[in-house]
């Protein structure tokens, strides 16, 4: 009998019965994935969230959008409307190359799909060949590539040409900008933007020196918020915009500045400071009886729009730093004693020297020029005559008068950081030494105000540089600025007659000092000065004929001063002429500028917008505007050019307008250094200097003309 005869079928009901119950195993499995999956359906369904987050807040949030509208940053003008300082949004574009980027239904390409194509299009409006814009394009591994320097620093002009071509792809960043269209024009005072970043991650302008930093909060503007909705594919659904928060645009600011003198006095400036290379220099041009300024400036300056030289001009020598400015003080000095009545302008005193607590004061002319009337120690600046004249009415009465004349108080002009200076004022020599400007600290805004008072028939009134406030939200000035008077008359009508009286001797007798200002046509009242410089190190005062600050302030016509016209020229490097001479060179031709009416033969001009034109409407149109351009490039249309529209520049001024072919090397010769700066912003070309400290032109550069430049290529240039 065999004992497994009945085994098979007792397995094969084992593995019936195994399967079966595995079987009913798994359907209860799926039973309870189902019910789990349909509990967490009606939870979700229910409820509305997933692991704590609210279904309906995600799904909203893969189909809103948020868009922030960008406050424009006001603009600053001058008194005729001219652009100063003005907002442009800079655009890069970049290309996306990796073709994982598709739109939400990945429908829609998101990369550059025809790599030619884009080059091709691109080559019309970039500053670029189609090969170079190319050879971005075939980087090989990149998610995206930017187009090196064609590719920024985009006006939102090309940026819109570009989005018209509907390149998919190709994108766009931006930042904020600000725009000084003049280059060097009163750049310490209208001051500078940094990029800051606010509490939504978001970039914008700040003021950081000037007007720009003084009137921050009336430039800035607010952004607006907006939210739209987005469909699969990525795009904005029409009509879907709600807006969160309004966008209101920063206020205008118009400041008194006159471009066209303030351009001249730049001109006037930067030649002395080629010619005879002073340490500092400053200039300001009032009107004498509304305090309005219409031109003011300072060296060293710098460029705005390149940056050229802002390491060594930070600050606004204007209101910012002290300075004793020696003998146009005994304007002051006279015209206290005449108010007070000790002035006697017949009464005679020796010259040359006299002695105070046992200190000698001596006058510039150490012999002096004998006993002489007190009537020329003021056209003679005799140091000892003002001695005289303050002794007369006493320290107490004399120190009386500064404080009228508010020497060492803020005016309170609207420029950041105005100090107050100092004056040593204790005992009778420090009185003695003020009387003729030493021993004291003023601003040059503080003279201003106080040469007003002369100018003015005794009244000083406020150095004003703002006119009004234009709001563009609602098309209203906001805020216009009156002729603010300071205290009461500080000296009377006949006073101040009396001192523009011997301010005209000043330059009109033989005897006196300004005979230099003379201006034909034209009565002019001035007083000259030259103040010691204190050493730094101590021990009194800087030795040398170099080491002073030479002045002169001039007021015209001299019988009833429609303007005053202050210059400071400190510690001339060459000193090739004589001080009269350096001063001379600036005041007589810009003082002759505002007195002189009629002007039939413009200096400046307006520049055209030149962008978009073919090289042909290019140079028709600057023919006539009466401007000289240098084409840059080899292409057939002008895609930027180095100055904005408008602005206003001098008809002997170049004007770069770059192109949109492959960058070629112009001939530099004859260029100022201003020019090639501008040819460095324009292109991102790297300049180095030979000579770096003239401020000459271009004799020589190491490129030869129309060789091809590179992106980031350096150039070497000659000055003399």
């Amino acid at each position: 009998m065999n004992p497994n005869k009945n085994k098979a079928p007792n397995e094969n009901m084992k593995a019936k019965k195994y399967s079966r119950a595995m079987g009913i195993f798994l359907e209860l499995v799926v039973f309870l994935v189902f019910i789990i999956f349909a509990l967490r359906f009606v939870y979700i369904t229910t409820i509305g969230q997933v692991d704590g987050q609210n279904l309906g807040q995600l799904i909203k949030n893969a189909y809103d959008k948020t868009i922030t509208e960008k406050a424009n940053r006001g603009t600053i003008y001058d008194n005729n409307n001219q652009v100063i300082a003005t907002d442009s949004r800079l655009y890069s574009i970049y290309a996306v190359l990796s073709d994982t980027q598709v739109s939400i239904d990945k429908k829609t390409p998101l990369y550059v799909v025809n790599k030619e194509e884009t080059a091709e299009k691109l080559s019309k409006v970039l500053p670029a060949s189609k090969e170079q814009l190319l050879s971005y394009l075939n980087t090989r591994n990149a998610f995206q590539v930017s187009f090196g320097v064609a590719g920024i620093n985009l006006s939102l002009q090309m940026k819109k040409q570009i989005e018209q071509l509907n390149l998919p792809g190709i994108n766009f960043t931006e930042t904020p900008s600000r725009l000084y269209p003049n280059g060097i024009f009163a750049s310490n005072t209208i001051g500078l933007t940094q990029l800051d970043t606010n509490e939504n991650n978001s970039q914008y302008l700040k003021g950081n020196m000037g007007i720009e930093k003084f009137m921050d909060d009336t430039l800035k503007g607010i952004d607006g918020v907006k939210r739209a909705q987005v469909d699969a594919r990525g795009y904005e659904m029409p009509g879907s915009q709600q807006e969160i928060q309004k966008v209101s645009n920063g206020k205008d600011v118009h400041l008194t500045i006159d471009s066209r003198l303030q351009s001249y006095m730049e001109e006037l400036l930067t030649e002395a400071q080629n010619k005879y290379e002073p340490l500092g220099m400053n200039a300001i041009l009032m009107e004498s009886k509304t305090g309005k300024i219409l031109a003011a400036t300072q060296r060293p300056t710098f460029n705005p729009t390149t940056k050229d030289n802002l390491n060594n001009s930070w600050r606004n020598t204007l209101v910012e730093d002290g300075y004793e400015p020696g003998s146009v003080m005994k304007i002051l000095t006279l015209a206290a004693a005449i108010q007070n009545g000790t002035y006697n302008p017949n009464q005679y005193y020796q010259s040359g020297a006299v002695n105070v607590n046992g200190s000698t004061i001596r006058d510039w002319n150490w012999s002096g020029w004998g006993s002489i009337p007190i009537s020329q120690a003021f056209p003679r600046s005799s140091n000892v005559g003002m001695v005289k004249l303050e002794q007369e009415m006493g320290s107490t009465v004399f120190n009386d008068y500064l404080k009228k004349f508010q020497i060492n108080q803020k005016t309170g002009i609207t420029l950041p950081g105005e100090v107050v200076g100092s004056r040593q004022s204790k005992t009778d020599l420090d009185f003695a030494i003020n009387s003729f400007g030493q021993g004291i600290n003023v601003t040059a805004v503080q003279m201003m105000q106080a040469f007003s008072a002369i100018a003015n028939q005794g009244q000083m009134v406020k150095p004003q540089i703002i006119d009004h406030i234009a709001d563009p939200n609602t098309g209203e000035n906001s805020s216009q600025y009156q002729v603010e008077n300071v205290g009461n008359p500080v000296i009377s009508k006949q006073t101040a007659s009396q001192v523009l009286s011997a301010m005209k001797d000043v330059v009109y007798q033989n005897y006196g000092t300004g005979t230099a200002y003379k201006v034909p046509g034209f009565d002019i009242a001035a007083k000259t000065g030259t103040a010691q410089i204190a050493n730094p190190n101590g021990g009194g005062y800087l030795t040398g004929s170099n080491n002073y600050i030479f002045s002169v302030v001039g007021m015209a016509p001299a019988d009833d001063p429609k303007y005053t016209l202050y210059i400071t020229v400190k510690q001339p490097q060459k000193m090739t002429a004589a001080a009269e001479t350096i001063m001379s060179n600036i005041f007589k031709p810009l003082m002759t500028r505002v007195l002189s009416s009629t002007n039939t033969t413009p200096t400046s001009v307006s520049v055209p917008d030149f962008t978009g034109k073919t090289i042909s409407e290019a140079t028709s149109l600057s023919k006539t505007a009466n401007v000289t351009p240098v084409i840059l490039g080899d292409g057939q249309q002008v895609v930027r050019q180095s100055l904005q529209p408008s602005t206003m520049i001098s008809t002997s001024k170049k004007l770069l307008l770059l192109t949109n072919g492959a960058l070629t090397m112009p001939d530099m010769t004859g260029w100022s250094k201003d020019t090639v700066d501008e040819f460095a912003a324009l292109t991102g070309q790297k300049i180095n200097y030979e000579n770096q400290n003239v401020a000459g032109s271009v004799t020589a550069q190491s490129i030869s003309k129309g060789q091809a430049l590179t992106d980031n290529g350096q150039i070497t240039v000659t000055l003399k």
